[in-house]
């Protein structure tokens, strides 16, 4: 998740198209900070570690972990009410009996990292990511975002070449991936699933390692932390995090998400 979160942290002052679209920046600025990324990324890992390996053909633990899901999300999205939410997942986190509503954004993609890590089939990885998803984005776009990033993943930790995973890619979920110099000149702020993820394994694809994912997708603009996030996460499996990176990133989150952070490392295979 370290990906995901430096991903997050880093894109952050280029979000809503501010500033040129260049690989050429200061990877941290005074205004480097999480969002809601991390809040949920940190929410999905959290409800995973508490329920621990599961039966995907048991229904009562299907039932299990769409309930700590909500429940987890809850929680972390209420101790931190100002991470930036969208107004729809901010009405969510304060309803009583909270449903999903339709939803093809990309939070069902930025928040899923941690399910590329936890299981040890595709198969799994791809229903958790759905279960993820679906409590809140149950548009299909909304959970083949969540899906397609949970898979990229796993398979990018699995041993998986660039070219399985543009194949895969291609071949089960947004066809013919656009390269970074197609994408950048007309791409603006868009908060779909279908217009970040496709994006963002496009900048994981051309980068020779974690940190020119990083600006790979920066250089993009758009909806820059969530799509620096996703490509992040991708680039962790693929490429690691330098420890560095991963020292900036436990120095700039809170201490209970360090905590949450800290555990998953031990965790996950």
């Amino acid at each position: 998740m370290y990906g995901a979160i430096l991903g997050d942290i880093i894109g952050s002052p280029y979000e809503f198209d501010r500033g040129n679209k260049t690989k050429d920046f200061p990877l941290f600025t005074d205004q480097s900070h999480y969002t809601d990324d991390t809040v949920m990324t940190i929410a999905i890992a959290d409800a995973l570690l508490c329920v621990g390996q599961y039966d995907i053909g048991n229904a009562d633990d299907v039932d299990k972990i769409e309930k700590m899901v909500i429940e987890k999300m809850r929680l972390w999205g209420q101790k931190y009410p100002h991470a930036g939410y969208g107004w729809m997942f901010s009405q969510w986190l304060q309803t009583e009996n909270p449903k999903p509503y339709g939803s093809y954004g990309n939070g069902s993609a930025m928040r899923v990292s941690s399910v590329g890590w936890l299981y040890d089939s595709l198969n799994q990885t791809r229903v958790t990511a759905d279960l993820t998803a679906k409590v809140t984005h149950d548009h299909p776009e909304g959970r083949m975002g969540a899906d397609c990033v949970a898979s990229v993943i796993y398979m990018a930790r699995s041993g998986n070449s660039k070219r399985d995973i543009r194949d895969w890619v291609q071949g089960h979920y947004y066809g013919k991936l656009k390269t970074c110099d197609e994408i950048r000149p007309k791409y603006y702020h868009q908060e779909s699933c279908q217009h970040t993820v496709p994006e963002a394994v496009s900048a994981f694809l051309e980068g020779e390692d974690f940190e020119d994912v990083i600006r790979n997708a920066v250089s993009l603009g758009g909806d820059c932390d969530t799509l620096t996030c996703i490509a992040g996460a991708i680039a962790e499996a693929y490429f690691g995090v330098p420890e560095v990176l991963k020292e900036e990133c436990l120095n700039r989150i809170e201490d209970d998400m360090r905590e949450v952070l800290l555990k998953f490392d031990k965790k996950r295979l």
